[in-house]
């Protein structure tokens, strides 16, 4: 293992922070090859970067294969994932209480029910389990990317106008 200032370390971290993925990985391999004696563990405690990515990394670099960073498959999956016949159900559930802008101003569906009562419904109806179905803020999202509006409907009625009092006809209360 060569010797290395704090300065050179310093600058080697720097340049790692600066790349991402396979890049930084080789670099890492390349670093520790050259100054670590290939050892993942002394890569680690000098330079403050993971083990196990230096180990990917090494083994990248010894094989000539590189492992391919799937970011888009971790995290949480949708409701609508899980649950694969939930939006079925919900449509089926929403579909009898939904009302087109009364204005005809947009194409938008308001719906009449609310969220709380689509997930009992979801419940009572479809004989979904409480512990399995989301919570009611999940439910409005759903209806949400579904294309329903959960406000207020209008009712579509015609204004009446009243005709404005003349102002002879006033009474006075003398």
């Amino acid at each position: 293992m060569k010797e290395l200032s704090e300065r050179v370390i310093s600058a080697i971290k720097s340049a790692s922070k600066k790349l991402t993925g396979v890049k930084r990985r080789s670099y890492q391999a390349e670093i520790t090859n050259e100054f670590f004696g290939g050892n993942a563990r002394k890569a680690e405690q000098e330079m403050g970067w993971g083990r196990q990515t230096v180990s990917k990394a090494l083994k990248e670099a010894e094989t000539g294969i590189y492992c391919r960073d799937n970011f888009q498959a971790r995290g949480r999956k949708k409701t609508e994932e899980k649950l694969p016949n939930l939006i079925k159900d919900i449509r089926d559930i929403a579909e009898p209480h939904t009302q087109t802008d009364p204005d005809f101003r947009h194409d938008r569906l308001y719906i009449k029910i609310t969220a709380e009562a689509v997930r009992k419904s979801l419940i009572r109806e479809k004989g979904y389990r409480d512990e399995e179905l989301p919570i009611d803020d999940t439910i409005g999202s759903i209806l949400n990317r579904m294309g329903y509006t959960l406000k207020r409907v209008m009712k579509a009625e015609p204004i009446k106008k009243f005709p404005k009092p003349m102002r002879y006809l006033r009474m006075s209360g003398k």
